[in-house]
């Protein structure tokens, strides 16, 4: 049995159900090339992050955000423009500092004076108003200047001066964040951490690439990357990635993970009761349920498979862990947790 999310509910007929499938199926079929050239186009740039160009397009296609963690000059900067330039989106950066504040990237009213002497205000948008924002070194700024940012993520908008400000469509943040240096830095809240479907961990490329790395950025000329998508067709990807199809053994693996996660849930096991604090809520199975399905897209499949679960378990869920101090006194981690629960899916 398929759940098919565009059906228009338990009502609708099979013949209503054909009818959007085939619309889904046509549109793919299309699609499925044209995703793959866009992967190849982006690897050519970023060289040694396959790994990490793949989650990031499938935090983009879900049309949620990603969190990317890893050491100064791992190309993360030079990953978020050649995603921006590919997909056709517009771009902006915000340098995040602890005196950064909120208006500094939400924008502000300004007071003007027209040529009759009136006077006026006028709302001059911040580098929040782009479609692919780079949220830099986000643990930096002030919880002042975070929740700001929440919003934005989560509302997709902006208040000022009482008003509210709609945010450009699409609107993704991809923020970064070093985990070496801590000082002068605010961990970010949970509440925000849960509002980006993905943290990527970024690692130091394999000697291979490292060496075409050297080659390809320090000669004479840079190799710049071919536009694949425009802004319509990525809105119209996102549409679509919702519409596939999506297995009851998928729904129940993501169900049982996601829940076995909670320490007061039921199923959860005696390692889960200790370690934990909280666990995933229901935004994290939402995003574990449309990330396998960008995944599936990017891979050419029509529908998520329990590879996509298994892959992305780890990026969706790992932030939404509330480890206890006892347990990190331990050595326990996110991942050792997530793992053993993945082997009880067998």
């Amino acid at each position: 049995m398929t759940q098919h999310p565009s059906a228009s509910g338990p009502t609708s007929s099979p013949q209503d159900r054909a009818f959007h499938h085939d619309d889904t199926v046509r549109a793919f079929d299309g699609l499925a090339p044209r995703l793959k050239t866009l992967v190849q186009e982006i690897g050519r740039i970023v060289l040694g992050q396959e790994t990490v160009i793949e989650h990031v397009l499938t935090t983009l296609l879900g049309g949620g955000h990603a969190l990317l963690l890893g050491a100064p000059g791992l190309g993360k900067t030079l990953l978020v423009n050649t995603c921006a330039h590919v997909l056709g989106l517009e771009d902006s950066r915000i340098q995040f500092t602890p005196d950064l504040m909120p208006s500094d990237i939400t924008g502000a009213e300004i007071l003007e004076q027209d040529e009759q002497g009136r006077r006026h205000f006028r709302f001059l948008p911040g580098p929040l108003f782009g479609q692919l924002v780079l949220a830099d070194e986000i643990n930096r700024a002030s919880p002042r200047t975070q929740s700001a940012l929440l919003q934005a993520m989560a509302e997709r908008h902006v208040t000022q001066g009482g008003k509210t400000w709609p945010l450009p469509k699409p609107f993704h943040v991809l923020a970064t964040q070093n985990p070496i240096e801590q000082e002068g830095t605010y961990p970010l809240p949970e509440a925000q951490l849960d509002r980006f479907m993905m943290r990527i961990p970024l690692d130091f490329p394999a000697r291979e690439a490292e060496r075409r790395m050297l080659l390809q950025t320090t000669g004479a000329t840079k190799r710049k990357a071919e536009r694949i998508f425009s802004t319509a067709e990525l809105l119209a990807t996102q549409k679509l990635v919702r519409t596939l199809p999506v297995g009851e053994t998928v729904v129940e693996a993501i169900l049982t993970i996601v829940r076995g996660l909670r320490p007061q849930d039921e199923t959860a096991s005696a390692e889960v009761r200790q370690s934990l604090d909280y666990g995933p809520g229901p935004r994290a199975a939402q995003a574990l349920m449309i990330a396998s399905r960008a995944r599936a897209m990017l891979h050419g499949r029509l529908s998520p498979s329990m590879e996509d679960v298994r892959v992305l378990a780890e990026p969706v869920l790992a932030h939404r862990l509330g480890i206890s101090f006892a347990a990190q006194t331990q050595g326990v981690d996110a991942r050792q947790l997530i793992a053993a629960q993945l082997k009880r899916l067998g």
